[in-house]
């Protein structure tokens, strides 16, 4: 129930998605890595959930003073502003309210320089001022504000406040969280690298996309490692249920690899059952990969994932067209451009490897540290990129809000290259406009000296 600073810690890993929205399991350590309290890893909050390993820390703040507390006393302080409607309204009804009065005080002294009684002046200033008065006003609001909401009640958004119709109608801007509103909410399987050509995946809701050529024996190898090194495995008793709406009992990035090996390959419990496992290191944040021995006929195929660059390390060979052939410096070479291109895309990409061992090499039982010595002169078959698609109707959605002349940010807690590529690919970064760090690193200029109505066309600084 306090914010605490960590003193020690053991594998600790904290859920912040109560206050950051996302459900990435973040590390948490005594190293200060942030001047910001809410970056920084050494700081864990109230109301988060630790959801591995030990720490200890010292208190630092409770109650309203926590960073949650503060968020609460902040939601609950929001005055509430009138609507511009409402403000419209009040100041046609002082301009209407003002006329009036002028031109009803104007006929009252006209009638009594004139010789009129008193009374009758009276009854000329009243009479003006009540006909000034809009008597339709009221009606003739409520009825078109009531029969915009009926329009909206059609397209299933619902309008509680009749007001809130026109505040709608006056949006500047919109700010919207990125995942699972902009996005799908589930990592999908986007780009695979082998045979040294990167090929496209389906990352359609609807799995409506074109499929990449299968036909190599390197792909054969692939699928092997990936339906086989993935501890995720789909809950029982969904085989009517399509595979992308499954559910999976495993991490984001694993349920997506499986989900993938089930639309791209088949059942991946079938595959299994005709290797079965004999001995497995899970992936743990200082190995960066994860390990596992399985049976394959006469001989154990040993399978590997992991950060390509700890996979690489590992590998003696490389699979092109089935064929096993040395690491040679040209292949390094394209090896490090496709990483560089699909983590340029703000995807996660992971390395596949395996190696046929003879048979009982690892016997059953086998204590799973010491299959790091056995993983060593692998022969690598492929890089696969992962990434939280956006929704298909995002991109029209955003192109119609340009057309109204509303501007759409989007708010996310992502790396900024995953960022700037989702929001390239929904539009919010349009075609041939810049970011204020791509304007920096063209003109070499520090970040601070930039404008950043110069990353758009036709702006100083920005195209010609």
């Amino acid at each position: 129930p306090a914010d605490i600073r960590v003193l020690s810690a053991q594998g600790c890993k904290v859920d912040n998605s109560s206050l950051t929205g996302e459900s990435e399991p973040q590390t948490r350590s005594p190293e200060c890595t942030h001047e910001s309290p809410l970056e920084t890893r050494n700081i864990a909050f109230f109301s988060t959930m630790c959801l591995e390993g030990t720490a200890t820390g010292l208190v630092i703040s409770t109650g309203d003073r926590t960073i949650i507390g503060r968020i609460a006393s902040l939601a609950s302080g929001v005055e509430n502003e009138k609507t511009p409607i409402a403000i419209e309204i009040e100041h046609f009804v002082d301009i209407i309210a003002g006329l009036a009065i002028f031109f009803g005080a104007t006929f009252f002294v006209v009638a009594m320089v004139i010789g009129y009684p008193f009374l009758r002046a009276l009854v000329f200033f009243m009479a003006i001022v009540v006909a000034y008065v809009p008597e339709g006003l009221l009606a003739t609001v409520t009825v078109c504000l009531s029969l915009t909401a009926k329009r909206l009640a059609r397209k299933n958004c619902v309008v509680k406040n009749l007001e809130a119709v026109e505040t709608l109608g006056s949006t500047s801007v919109i700010c919207s969280d990125k995942t699972g509103t902009l996005t799908q909410n589930r990592m999908t399987v986007a780009h695979l690298w082998f045979d040294n050509q990167i090929h496209e995946a389906d990352t359609t809701e609807d799995q409506s996309g074109q499929s990449f050529d299968q036909s190599s024996e390197t792909w054969t190898m692939l699928s092997r490692v990936i339906a086989l090194c993935n501890r995720a495995q789909f809950k029982p008793g969904q085989d009517n249920v399509p595979v992308a709406k499954r559910d999976v009992i495993g991490d984001a990035s694993e349920t997506a690899l499986l989900k993938f090996a089930e639309v791209t390959v088949g059942p991946v419990a079938a595959a299994r059952g005709r290797h079965p496992k004999v001995a497995e290191l899970p992936f743990n944040s200082s190995n960066k990969f994860q390990v596992s021995v399985h049976e394959a006929g006469e001989q154990q195929l040993l399978v590997l994932k992991g950060a390509p660059e700890r996979v690489l390390e590992r590998c003696r060979g490389v699979l092109l067209g089935g064929q096993e052939l040395p690491l040679d410096p040209q292949w390094r070479e394209n090896f490090e451009g496709a990483y560089a291109e699909l983590g340029g895309r703000g995807e996660r990409v992971l390395g596949f490897c395996a190696r046929w061992l003879p048979p009982g090499t690892v016997p059953p039982g086998t204590d799973p540290e010491a299959l790091p010595e056995l993983a060593q002169g692998l022969c690598f078959a492929g890089l696969v990129s992962l990434i939280d698609p956006p929704r298909a109707t995002v991109p029209q959605a955003v192109r119609k809000c340009r057309t109204a002349g509303i501007r759409v940010i989007m708010v996310t807690g992502d790396h900024p290259i995953t960022a700037k590529a989702i929001a390239a690919s929904v539009g919010i970064i349009s075609e041939g406009s810049e970011t204020p760090e791509e304007v920096a690193a063209r003109l070499r200029l520090p970040l601070e000296q930039v404008d950043p109505r110069w990353g758009v066309p036709g702006v100083k600084g920005g195209h010609t």
